[in-house]
């Protein structure tokens, strides 16, 4: 077991297999390459924590939780960047931005973060079809519709 601080849960013990490296860190946030995928307090929701810095942290979410149309559409070199993993080795989650009105928070369709469970590597990628968008309501695209993206 190992102890990181996490901005959302505090100090916090994990396992080595939740550690996760991205080569080229998320989009915007390239320096850090080292993260802890954690579970939320309150499901269906993960942690995304950054091992460098506390306070830089991703709200995640399962797109096909909510968006059953979702497939995952990405150039073969971001798979092949996490080591070309077998499809039941690939976690998919979509980085969730929550507002002040929580019933109004979204998830990034556009910007998917693939993981490969088995060998704890990750990439945030761009999804190769321009339907999904950077805000996609959670509460109200539960029925599977498109036109409530923004």
């Amino acid at each position: 077991m190992l102890r990181i601080q996490s901005k959302a849960l505090g100090s916090c013990e994990i396992e080595e297999k939740q550690l996760i490296r991205f080569s080229n860190g998320l989009f915007g946030f390239e320096s850090h390459t080292e993260f802890a995928l954690l579970d939320a307090m309150q499901r269906p929701f993960y942690w995304l924590q950054s091992l460098r810095d506390v306070d830089i942290s991703f709200l995640l979410i399962n797109p096909y939780l909510f968006r059953s149309d979702y497939v995952l559409e990405v150039p073969d070199s971001d798979i092949e960047e996490i080591g070309a993993p077998d499809p039941d080795d690939i976690l998919v989650f979509a980085i969730v931005t929550v507002p002040e009105d929580v019933r109004e928070m979204t998830a990034n369709l556009q910007g998917p973060v693939i993981i490969n469970r088995r060998d704890s590597l990750g990439r945030q990628s761009i999804h190769l079809d321009p339907s999904w968008k950077t805000r996609h309501r959670i509460l109200g695209e539960t029925d599977g519709k498109r036109d409530n993206a923004c």
